[in-house]
């Protein structure tokens, strides 16, 4: 069984999925910063493939795209990295990135790769459905990998319909309209929103993503879903560390437990 259908089945609630962006801070760090997520008690781990124009993200995550390319990461390197991460690393493992550097290592072989290394999913912000549907679900179903779509405050109920009916894995909810980013609080309208969404008893886990940042933030969306993402504020974390497995057992543990 795929290790994210494994998950959502013995978990329901206040999952906790880490992005970072692989290659960042240094070269090597991606292995041991998946090591590190395990250890602290992450759910997910999500890794991002560096990308020279990352439009759905903010500036923290451009940042570390840019250094991460600075630092000579590319898909071969990031699947030379993975090449070994199951004999440590037993958490579902999501790819994050954009269309274009997939199409340009070929998509086929990505999909093998994925699943060679032991990959369990990807979320891809620029993919439309209507392209997945007609030229990359058979692929990505061959080498069993879930695809996560994205819905926003804006997304009509529809669409929403369409997402659900066409996923498996989990529903990415952005948590407002923008881009990625920590925030102090949730607003009352974003409540109102993950209020609507819970009401239409969708098929698929739902997690919160984008302005997750710390106990307060993760336990709120938690009441409205199956979890919750996080990534700019653990970019932050990984910027800010003098020692990264201290520093990301002690963010994780904090998130958590508070």
């Amino acid at each position: 069984m795929n290790r994210i259908d494994q998950l959502f089945e013995n978990k329901k609630e206040n999952i906790l999925s880490i992005y970072f962006t692989a290659g960042f801070p240094s070269l090597e760090d991606t292995l041991p910063i998946m090591q590190a997520i395990e250890e602290a008690g992450g759910d997910i781990i999500e890794v991002g493939m560096p990308y020279s124009d990352p439009v759905a993200d903010g500036p923290t995550i451009q940042e570390s795209n840019k250094k991460a390319l600075e630092n000579g990461m590319n898909m071969k390197k990031l699947f030379s990295q993975l090449g070994d991460m199951r004999e440590t690393v037993s958490l579902p493992v999501v790819l994050m990135g954009y269309l274009n550097p997939i199409i340009q290592y070929g998509v086929e072989e990505f999909c093998r790769k994925c699943k060679e290394v032991g990959v369990d999913g990807l979320i891809l912000p620029d993919l439309p459905i209507q392209e997945y549907q007609d030229e990359y679900k058979e692929t990505f179903d061959k080498y069993d990998l879930r695809n996560t779509f994205l819905i926003s405050p804006q997304t009509s109920e529809q669409r929403i319909r369409t997402i659900d009916e066409q996923s498996d894995g989990f529903i990415y909810m952005v948590s407002s309209h923008g881009v990625t980013g920590a925030k102090s609080g949730i607003s009352e309208e974003q409540e109102a929103y993950f209020e609507r969404v819970k009401a239409m008893n969708l098929k698929n886990p739902r997690l919160i993503g984008f302005g997750i940042s710390d106990h307060k933030t993760f336990s709120t969306a938690s009441s409205y879903c199956n979890g919750a993402i996080i990534g700019s504020a653990f970019i932050k974390v990984l910027q800010d560390a003098d020692d990264l497995s201290t520093s990301v057992k002690n963010y994780i543990q904090g998130v958590k437990q508070g």
